[in-house]
């Protein structure tokens, strides 16, 4: 856990640093999908979720 942890803060300071403030969005919907794709794996709701894409 700290792994990801030091990674979301090494992200920040690089976009802070660098004023790439347009990646947020990116990683944000990226880390959305992801997790609703973790989240609905295995379960009735996945075959819906799936077809959306």
């Amino acid at each position: 856990m700290a792994g990801k942890v030091d990674l979301a803060r090494e992200l920040w300071a690089f976009m802070r640093e660098r004023k790439k403030w347009w990646l947020g969005p990116i990683f944000v919907t990226l880390f959305l999908l992801g997790s609703l794709i973790v989240m609905t794996q295995g379960s009735a709701v996945a075959p819906f979720i799936y077809a959306l894409f």
